[in-house]
């Protein structure tokens, strides 16, 4: 008796065609959400940061991380003499917030100010200097620091303040600014730099051409306002 060969029909096998193309656009769906939420995420540090320096500022007449009268503003249970919660370095009072926006120096008024806005109720997070997550992270794992704007890590960036998110992507990086700015990331209030951090100000990466964001490859994004 001879020997039938089977094997798979055209509906058939138009049928798994089919199958496999929802899974796979189920799974890019997936991944555009996860997407889109890590941009969200991302955008409202930028957002709420800023809310962190002018509620303070509205409330104890000062500068979170520079406040010179921090302990009598936050009160001696929060911050008592054997523990002040003053910055150490700099000039405090000045209006500036002194120290590099990455510092992980705990005398430094920019190290200090998640210490005030999280002490009086501002922000979310570890109050003690000394504590392994003290420092913010991002959504996708970066720091986050604020500093002065005259010592912005951007040369073309400016403002009175500027906050840094480390590590995001570079197409993360373009719709942020195009979120919250002008979508240059080498222009306007929202720049970008690479995702080292330098000891001294750097020129900003631009959004195409030539030595312009690379989708996958991670930079700091900064914030002047």
């Amino acid at each position: 008796m001879a020997n039938r060969q089977t094997g798979f029909t055209l509906v058939e096998i138009a049928i798994v065609l089919i199958i496999i193309g929802l899974m796979l656009g189920g799974v890019m769906k997936g991944q555009e959400l996860v997407d889109n939420a890590k941009v969200k995420n991302l955008t409202s540090d930028f957002r709420n940061i800023p809310i962190f320096v002018f509620a303070y500022q509205d409330k104890f007449k000062a500068i979170p991380g520079d406040d010179a009268a921090v302990d009598a503003h936050l009160g001696a249970t929060l911050c008592p003499a054997a523990a002040s919660c003053k910055a150490t370095n700099g000039t405090q009072g000045n209006g500036a917030i002194e120290g590099d926006w990455s510092s992980a120096a705990a005398g430094d008024e920019s190290y200090r100010f998640w210490q005030h806005v999280r002490l009086a109720g501002l922000a979310a997070g570890p109050t003690n200097t000394a504590d392994s997550n003290y420092l913010p992270h991002n959504a996708v794992g970066g720091l986050i620091g604020v500093t002065g704007g005259s010592n912005s890590p951007i040369t073309t960036l400016k403002g009175s303040y500027v906050v840094c998110s480390q590590g995001i992507l570079g197409k993360f990086a373009k719709q942020i600014d195009i979120a919250l700015d002008d979508g240059n990331t080498a222009a306007g209030a929202i720049q970008a730099m690479p995702n080292a951090t330098p000891t001294t100000a750097v020129a900003a990466v631009p959004t195409s051409g030539t030595g312009g964001i690379d989708d996958a490859t991670p930079y700091t994004v900064c914030m002047g306002f």
